[in-house]
């Protein structure tokens, strides 16, 4: 005697709560592999700002207060190193950086100079005011 197959009239494949859970976990997957890639994203861009900031900016300011025998003021701004300033009195020898991207920071905003600092007095203040463009807490500066 043949056993009859008691599979034979079912068929094979998901049921739709199956598909619909996977497509739940695979949403769930997705939202937190984005969150995750922007923190790590942001810190790249703070990072990138403070080495502008600590390392790129430094030599070109040194170099110009070589030259002319003072830093930047204020008003002259980081602008001095890329355009001769009006007031100079023959020693400015630039420009001290390529172009006006270097001025930017990671966020495409204009980096903030001040000098005489108040953060660092006797030097200058040059920071980003970060990733929300306001002072606040997550200014990155070189203090």
């Amino acid at each position: 005697m043949r056993r009859r197959n008691s599979l034979r009239g079912k068929k094979s494949g998901f049921t739709l709560v199956e598909i619909l859970l996977v497509l739940g976990l695979i949403a769930l997957l997705m939202g937190v592999v984005v969150v995750n890639v922007d923190g790590i994203f942001g810190g790249q861009q703070e990072e990138m700002t403070k080495m502008k900031i600590n390392e790129s900016l430094s030599a070109p300011l040194f170099k110009y207060k070589t030259d002319t025998g003072n830093y930047p003021t204020t008003e002259q701004g980081l602008q001095a190193l890329l355009t001769k300033p009006s007031n100079d009195r023959g020693r400015w020898r630039g420009p001290y950086v390529k172009s006006e991207e270097s001025l930017l920071d990671a966020w495409n905003q204009e980096l903030k100079y001040r000098f005489p600092g108040t953060q660092n007095p006797g030097s200058y203040d040059l920071y980003s005011l970060g990733a929300d463009g306001t002072e606040s807490g997550d200014d990155i500066g070189n203090w």
